[in-house]
């Protein structure tokens, strides 16, 4: 009876475990069917946005026929010159062109026609040279406002500073005329359109120069004075040493404490005989 309860609880154990994860696999299957069905769902979702907005996106780029009519009348209608108007320019400063410096010039107007012409204004600018679309520089424009009659002329002075850091560069100068007809069509003369060379002015003494030559100034006296220092430091180790002499005679030593024999004995005392002296008395101690 033991025995077969033990097995029947051994069986159950193992059992039980095989259960829940059966269990477990069966739900987990289900779950990523229906996160795969959720995911297929949205992805369509996503789809059908997507479209929606393309089509959005290409009713908005399509151009109305209203706006392409614009379009192509601004295209039409670039400003040009009137063949009854004259223009004329001198530059009262010369034909260059210094940086940060003012640049006068006048401008000239002649109607040839039988008609009134409006100048309306005068402007001028500086553009890049290898596009003339694009500006560098953009003064005010100048409001004129001036009636010029039939076979009269007109002149409009006009004054403008090129800016410091387009010194030593080209840049494309375009000058325009602005007028009207008594019909009031805009016209458009290009009075100057060429390229130009932005200086930059000599000055004389200036404060950047001054402060160059006081460094420059210094600079040499330093390395004058380093030099300096070198060859006195070379020509002191080159110096000879100093060699100690002793005293010159007798006369200059204090012989006071002295016993008097000693000095009696001293003086009686012949001094060393040269090498000379030596040899001449050899020879007549042998003879």
């Amino acid at each position: 009876m033991f025995n077969f309860g033990s097995k029947l609880l051994l069986l159950f154990l193992l059992a039980f475990p095989c259960g829940l994860v059966s269990i477990g696999q069966v739900s987990a299957d289900s779950d990523s069917a229906e996160d795969v069905a959720e995911d297929t769902d949205a992805a369509v979702d996503e789809e059908e946005d997507d479209e929606e907005e393309v089509l959005v996106e290409e009713d908005q780029m399509q151009p109305s026929e209203g706006e392409e009519d614009d379009t192509d009348e601004g295209a039409d209608k670039q400003l040009t010159s009137h063949p009854d108007a004259d223009t004329t320019i001198i530059f009262m400063t010369g034909e260059e062109f210094p940086a940060n410096e003012i640049v006068r010039f006048l401008v000239g107007f002649t109607n040839k026609g039988s008609q009134d012409f409006t100048v309306q204004s005068l402007e001028a600018s500086f553009r890049y040279p290898q596009d003339f679309q694009f500006y560098i520089q953009n003064f005010t424009a100048l409001p004129l406002n001036t009636v010029v009659k039939p076979e009269a002329q007109a002149s409009f002075e006009y004054s403008f500073i090129p800016a410091q850091p387009m010194s030593g560069r080209p840049f494309g100068l375009v000058i325009l005329l602005n007028y009207l007809d008594t019909e009031g069509s805009v016209f458009q003369t290009a009075i100057y359109n060429q390229t130009v060379d932005i200086t930059e002015l000599e000055e004389g003494l200036d404060g950047e120069t001054m402060f160059m030559y006081i460094f420059l100034v210094g600079l040499v006296v330093l390395m004058l004075f380093g030099i300096y220092q070198v060859l006195e430091t070379r020509t002191k180790k080159r110096l000879s040493v100093k060699i100690e002499k002793g005293t010159g005679g007798m006369s200059d030593v204090d012989i006071s404490w002295i016993p008097q024999e000693t000095l009696n004995v001293m003086n009686k005392a012949s001094p060393k005989a040269s090498p000379r002296k030596r040899t001449n008395r050899a020879a007549g101690a042998d003879q």
